[in-house]
């Protein structure tokens, strides 16, 4: 069982929490901050402003990749590029980046499989597997981040409309767009930022009350609630007229 730490999952105030108990300075966590989501190296060992004997105490108490690529498909016109990463546990995701004349558009995933049994959605039909973790759903961003950068591009547009129900993992989808956004992280705006939901009441209340910038997409697919709920089950929840 992996128990060291991945790096992707923290905030800034949490590796700093995480660098004190290894006895470091916080001013490591923004030098780690500035390699990962600006200058965006591939692993702790191209951190050259940080000692090798740092670099490896850090690599034998975190983990700063856990997405592995397993096979990309790229389609005819090479305009868009699905990748399907492997989880640690052996499960897989999928992620596709999407060019749009000046946008490069990633649309991503929060779990992997999915509780809400849409009857026109792959995903849905797998069924619900677990909830990504903060750091798994930003690592999809990152890996393409970094693709992206060798042909002198840059990622403008996420959707979180992937594998999974964005709402059903509040918590971590949150916390990844806030690191996403964060100047300090990636610093992509909130607005370029869209989750789509297939409408949990609740957790939209909450995200209005929060009033992060971000878009929000609900989707509807149908105008009433027979034909809904024939074609998503959680109609049967939360109707038409509590959206």
């Amino acid at each position: 069982m992996n128990t060291k730490t991945f790096f992707f999952d923290l905030d800034l105030d949490s590796l700093k929490s995480e660098l004190k108990t290894l006895g470091l300075p916080e001013f490591r966590a923004k030098q780690l901050f500035q390699a990962f989501y600006v200058d965006l190296v591939s692993s702790v060992e191209e951190v050259t402003t940080l000692s090798k004997d740092l670099r490896h105490t850090l690599s034998e108490k975190m983990d700063f990749n856990r997405l592995k690529p397993i096979e990309s498909l790229l389609s005819t016109d090479g305009e868009t590029a699905k990748m399907l990463f492997g989880l640690i546990d052996g499960r897989a995701i999928e992620t596709v980046l999407m060019h749009y004349d000046e946008r490069q558009t990633l649309c991503i995933s929060s779990q992997a499989g999915c509780a809400m049994g849409c009857v026109f959605c792959a995903t849905g039909q797998m069924g619900f597997a677990r909830n990504l973790s903060t750091g798994e759903i930003v690592e999809q961003v990152m890996h393409f981040a970094r693709e992206l950068k060798k042909t002198g591009q840059n990622v403008t547009n996420i959707v979180i409309m992937g594998m999974g129900e964005p709402f059903h993992n509040y918590e971590a989808v949150m916390a990844a767009v806030d690191l996403l956004n964060d100047p300090l992280g990636l610093n992509l705006g909130a607005r370029r930022i869209t989750i789509s939901t297939v409408g949990l009441a609740p957790e939209i209340l909450r995200f209005a009350e929060e009033k992060r910038q971000v878009n929000l997409a609900i989707s509807l697919h149908a105008a009433n609630d027979e034909l809904r709920a024939s074609l998503l089950p959680i109609d049967r929840k939360y109707p038409l007229y509590e959206l």
